[in-house]
């Protein structure tokens, strides 16, 4: 077997290995999806109160990733195995806002958000 056949054997193997573990993935996320959907169900007909409220937004917000990490693997198929890098962006700035909503009690962490874009809020540069 030469050299650049055993190659491309061996990247179909990994990408039949990777696509099975996406896969995999997707129905794991689907069914935290649908685990997330009850919990939002039940929280809906509960007594309203500071802490269920705090739940509610929290639960929203990883809601929001589960759809993003299985439209991230809906595209990887659809775009011939490539992930697009918006929709890591869309990931990242989902992530970040639940952080930032979720963890707004640490103040250092808004002041490493701000430090690590201060360059980017600068006008003109």
């Amino acid at each position: 077997m030469s050299g650049l056949s055993q190659s491309k054997r061996i990247s179909e193997i990994l990408q039949w290995i990777s696509s099975t573990a996406l896969l995999l993935l997707a129905i794991i996320l689907i069914s935290f999806l649908v685990k997330k959907t009850i919990v939002f169900a039940k929280l809906l007909f509960t007594t309203v109160d500071s802490v269920s409220i705090f739940l509610l937004m929290d639960g929203l917000i990883i809601y929001f990733l589960y759809f993003e990490f299985i439209a991230l693997i809906i595209k990887y198929f659809q775009s011939n195995y490539h992930f697009p890098l918006q929709c890591f962006i869309y990931i990242a700035v989902t992530a970040i806002i639940r952080l930032i909503v979720i963890d707004h009690k640490s103040p250092e962490l808004l002041i490493a958000l701000y430090v690590a874009n201060s360059g980017a809020l600068k006008p003109g540069e």
